[in-house]
C-alpha cells in the first residue's frame, strides 16, 4: 500500500504527513473511518475537489477502506505549530471557541467532541492538529456555506452555521498555533460523550 498511495504524496506528504501547501491536509495518524468517510465523499462527489473526485470514482470501497487503514497506522511527527499574524486578542477568542465554546449562541467547545487534547476520537472524528490556518478556515467556510456536508444529522454544519467569520479566523488561528501533545493519537471510542448526535460518529 506504501507503494500504491504514492500518488498522494505531492499533496499530502510522505506517509500522509502533509506538506507546506496550505491548502493540503495532513492524513497520518486519523481515525480509520474519519478517513474512510472522507474518501467515499470524494468518490460520491459529496465533497466536491476535481482532482480527488477524479482520482477515487473508479475505486472500490474495499480498497479505500485499506488506502484509510494505511493511512491511520502512519504516525510521523506533527509540524511545528504555524507562526500567527493575528493579535493576542483574536487568539484569545479562538481559545475561549476551541475551550470553552459559546452556550449563548449554542456552540460547543471544539474539544467537547474533538477531545480535551485535539487529538480526536475513534472511529469517525478526526485530529484538528497539525493543520494550517488557511486549511482550518476553508473546511469551516465549506461547512458554513454548505460545499462540505456529512452523514445526517451533520453536526458540523449545525455548529459551523453559527460561527462569524472573525470566529473561523480565531478559531484557525488558535488551533494552527498549539503545540503537539505527548499522544497525538485519537482516544479510543467511547472515551468522552459527544454534545449531541452525530452521523459521522454513530452508536
Amino acid at each position: 500500500m506504501a507503494a500504491r498511495v504514492e500518488a498522494c504524496t505531492p499533496c499530502h506528504g510522505n506517509q500522509g504527513q502533509g506538506t507546506n501547501d496550505v491548502y493540503f491536509p495532513r492524513l497520518s495518524g486519523k481515525p480509520s473511518g474519519y478517513l474512510f468517510n472522507q474518501l467515499l465523499a470524494f468518490k460520491n462527489g459529496r465533497r466536491k475537489y476535481p482532482p480527488m473526485n477524479y482520482l477515487l470514482e473508479f475505486l472500490t470501497d474495499p480498497y479505500l477502506q485499506e488506502m484509510a487503514d494505511y493511512f491511520a497506522e502512519q504516525h510521523p511527527p506533527l509540524p511545528p505549530p504555524a507562526p500567527s499574524d493575528v493579535s493576542e486578542a483574536v487568539l484569545r477568542h479562538g481559545q475561549t471557541l476551541v475551550t470553552r465554546g459559546d452556550p449563548v449562541r449554542q456552540i460547543p467547545a471544539c474539544g467537547s467532541c474533538h477531545g480535551p487534547a485535539l487529538t480526536g476520537m475513534e472511529p469517525g472524528i478526526p485530529g484538528l492538529l497539525g493543520l494550517r490556518p488557511n486549511y482550518i478556515s476553508a473546511q469551516l467556510g465549506a461547512w458554513r456555506y454548505g460545499t462540505r456536508t456529512a452523514k445526517a444529522p451533520d453536526c458540523m454544519q449545525q455548529v459551523a452555521s453559527r460561527l462569524t467569520e472573525a470566529d473561523v479566523t480565531a478559531v484557525a488561528a488558535w488551533l494552527a498555533a498549539r503545540p503537539a501533545p505527548v499522544s497525538i493519537a485519537p482516544a479510543p471510542k467511547g472515551t468522552y460523550v459527544l454534545p449531541f448526535a452525530c452521523g459521522s460518529e454513530p452508536d
